[in-house]
């Protein structure tokens, strides 16, 4: 019975894995779970958005202009959000624009992490003059208002959805340069890149072998932070007409295309609202969650 009672206990005192440590930190934060779950819900629509979507997203039926959603008086469950000005599904327009929007934001938030990195431990290696050239361009970039200076590239590049996307990461990149700088700049205090240093350990290993792993974490929760950044500034911009063109059916463009029918049409305008809301609420949520789970300082 002893040896019994002991075991037990010392399965019980035994530590668990990272995964599990991780999932039981993420987990208690409920507005987080709920936040993971919409994001793979969205990720799985754009996935299979040629699978569940009933229509092509730019078919048109001019039989069906401006028809309701099915559960107000002249809807049809043929198109259960209603259609557009032109008679497209409203719900196809949707699925679809799910994978514009996330591989917008997901793209950007890439793009912005490669170069974010590779600034902030330079900066953070080299220190000096060269620290100082990047931090003032970064800090010169974050006094400006993000929208604005979003706008301004793309007018000089020209709209389009490319154009957008790297305004985008222009706007969003001085947030990774000054965390990764923060993160190598605290890291190379540290006694373990001390020995590292000591025992030969080349510039190159100390950067990437070394300091980067470990600043992992702020950059993981500000990725998830960031993508719901780049897909509202992207919806902006193709709001105003500077981002995907017509007739992509990103979520700004159909906000765009549906201006003119605000009073007598909700829908056109509610839905895509509705959507870009959600999503960047859920990744904002989904960060927050990382943040409590990553953080040691926050762990309870």
């Amino acid at each position: 019975m002893t040896s019994a009672t002991t075991a037990v206990s010392s399965a019980a005192a035994a530590p668990r894995g990272p995964l599990r440590d991780f999932w039981g930190y993420f987990s208690a934060n409920r507005g987080a779970v709920a936040g993971l779950v919409f994001v793979i819900a969205v990720l799985l629509m754009a996935a299979f958005a040629d699978v569940l979507a009933p229509y092509p997203p730019d078919l048109t039926n001019s039989a069906v202009f401006l028809k309701p959603p099915a559960w107000q008086a002249g809807g049809s469950w043929a198109y259960p959000l209603g259609t557009d000005a032109i008679g497209r599904d409203i719900l196809s327009r949707l699925i679809h624009g799910a994978r514009l929007s996330l591989t917008i934001g997901i793209a950007v938030v890439a793009l912005a992490i490669a170069v974010g990195i590779a600034l902030g431990l330079i900066a953070g290696f080299l220190r000096g003059v060269v620290e100082i050239a990047i931090m003032r361009l970064m800090d010169i970039i974050l006094t400006l208002p993000s929208l604005l200076l979003a706008i301004v590239i793309v007018a000089i590049l020209g709209p389009g959805l490319m154009n957008a996307m790297l305004a985008v990461v222009v706007v969003v990149l001085p947030h990774y340069v000054r965390i990764t700088r923060a993160a190598v700049i605290t890291e190379t205090s540290k006694d373990y890149v001390t020995a590292a240093r000591a025992s030969g350990a080349t510039q190159w290993r100390l950067m990437f072998s070394e300091v980067l792993p470990n600043c992992a974490a702020p950059l993981i929760v500000q990725a998830s932070l960031g993508v719901s950044t780049a897909i509202l500034d992207a919806a902006a911009l193709g709001f105003l007409g500077l981002g995907a063109q017509p007739p992509a059916s990103e979520w700004g463009t159909m906000l765009a295309d549906a201006r003119e029918f605000v009073l007598r049409a909700w829908w056109v305008v509610t839905l895509p609202g509705l959507m870009i809301l959600l999503t960047v609420l859920a990744f904002n949520l989904l960060g927050d969650g990382l943040r409590d789970a990553l953080d040691p300082k926050l762990k309870r």
